[in-house]
């Protein structure tokens, strides 16, 4: 079994994947724990050259499935269904691993054993330029000992700088754009131990599924924070959650 498995989902990704493959394949070359390191690429039967770029990289990728889906989140589900992998890490096509030494540092910090470990993200625009990071210039700050609690007022810690144990990761539910809030929840409710990661994870590429599909995404926010929290605070908390936006895009522009 691996320690660790990565996996990228992607779709006529031709123009972001070489970007995430070069990151990871910096960072392999940059540890001596390369070969503990599973690296899956579950692809959705793209029809543009994703699949000739993954096939440049045949040292590195473990596995490489392409066939039709539901979405992200069904595609994800596939990938964890077939990690081996102790851990699991999702970087899809357009995200990046920060630098050339986040696996080295990563690796220290698995003898931990904790069961989630998570960090702030670099948030990047389409031509890979750094906006800042995530807890900076959106309003969710990010908290040095995480809970589940914590998410009552939304996405905490993207999917991109959260890495669970797979024996805590249940499936995504492929219905719900906030799914990956859910999914993290959950993770989080397992965990007996967390651990805040003092480097940067990841570089994560703005614009995904929830921002493209935003009036949707709010409404199925709200329902994975009514499972979590119940009916009243969520409502509640939907309500603090658009002034606390609203005053932070007035002081610091628009960040979706």
């Amino acid at each position: 079994m691996y320690l660790l498995t990565i996996i990228t989902v992607t779709y006529n990704a031709e123009k972001y994947l070489n970007r995430t493959l070069r990151s990871v394949q910096t960072a392999l070359s940059n540890t001596n724990n390369s070969a503990q390191v599973e690296y899956l690429i579950i692809d959705g039967n793209s029809k543009d050259d994703t699949l000739k770029i993954a096939g440049q990289y045949p040292k590195m990728i473990t596995g490489i499935v392409s066939e039709p889906d539901r979405g992200l989140y069904d595609a994800m589900n596939k990938g964890l269904a077939l990690a081996t992998g102790r851990y699991v890490w999702f970087l899809n096509a357009g995200d990046e691993i920060y630098d050339k030494n986040v696996l080295f540092q990563l690796f220290e910090n698995l003898k931990t054993n904790a069961d989630v470990l998570y960090s702030d993200a670099m948030l990047v625009r389409d031509d890979g330029s750094e906006v800042g990071l995530r807890s900076k210039f959106t309003p969710h700050d990010l908290p040095k000992h995480l809970k589940w609690q914590d998410f009552a007022l939304g996405m905490k810690v993207c999917h991109q700088a959260f890495i669970a144990k797979k024996s805590i990761a249940s499936n995504f539910d492929i219905l719900n754009l906030s799914a990956d809030i859910d999914w993290e929840i959950k993770c989080l409710k397992k965990a007996n131990q967390v651990q805040f990661l003092d480097f940067i994870l990841c570089k994560y590429l703005m614009g995904g599924i929830s921002i493209k599909n935003h009036r949707r995404s709010l409404f199925d926010r709200f329902k994975v924070l009514k499972k979590h929290f119940g009916l009243i605070p969520a409502s509640l908390n939907q309500l603090l959650i658009f002034w606390r936006g609203f005053w932070f895009a007035r002081s610091n522009g628009k960040y979706w």
